[in-house]
């Protein structure tokens, strides 16, 4: 579907707005591609953002292109993701977002890794900078609750979705209170880990 409107606009479903008097290669033409281009991304990483539960900030200066690679590789892998964009369209689509705390982190060369499972983005950025200097963890957030980088470590510290449906499977033929104490444990562990840096946080911010 298109609309013409009044001045000579013409606007087509996901496409940019074209003026028929700017011709294609046009200083006006490039900047209109270039501002769709940026609403589009801001709209689409703004739904990725709303949907998520834990975001991980990191700076990424120094990396090569096959260590970016490989880190792509093994988000997916585990279920996350990883968005490397301006840090000004970023925070456009934090808003309205329960991780907009990590608003704050993004200076500099940033990157972005986010998962549905709370600890499947903070465990493979964890392990992946161990074995890479120049990726440094800056924080994130779980939720509407901040972290730094240590709270970071302390989710990559828990045990995973998959992981907790694999010993689901292992223990399928265990008595059922038994099952339930694997299954509700981890959930304590992550809800403990959240609580107790929360109040760390309020501590520091009353000092």
């Amino acid at each position: 579907m298109t609309t013409r409107t009044s001045c000579g606009w013409t606007w087509g479903e996901g496409q940019a707005a074209i003026n028929p008097g700017f011709p294609k290669g046009s200083a006006n033409w490039s900047e209109l591609v270039d501002r769709a281009a940026k609403s589009q991304l801001v709209g689409t990483l703004g739904e990725v953002l709303k949907s998520t539960k834990v975001v991980v900030v990191a700076h990424y200066s120094g990396l090569t292109v096959p260590q970016m690679q490989a880190l792509r590789r093994q988000m997916k892998q585990a279920g996350a993701s990883v968005k490397v964009a301006k840090n000004s369209l970023t925070k456009l689509a934090l808003a309205g977002s329960d991780v907009a705390a990590i608003a704050p982190l993004l200076k500099g060369p940033t990157l972005i890794a986010f998962s549905v499972d709370p600890i499947a983005a903070p465990k493979v950025a964890v392990d992946f900078a161990k074995a890479n200097e120049r990726f440094i963890i800056l924080g994130g957030a779980m939720g509407k609750t901040a972290l730094d980088s240590n709270g970071v470590k302390a989710l990559a510290a828990l045990p995973s979705l998959d992981e907790l449906r694999a010993k689901i499977v292992g223990l399928i033929q265990a008595p059922a209170t038994k099952l339930a104490q694997v299954v509700t444990a981890p959930a304590a562990k992550v809800a403990r880990v959240v609580h107790a840096y929360a109040a760390k946080s309020g501590e520091n911010a009353a000092a």
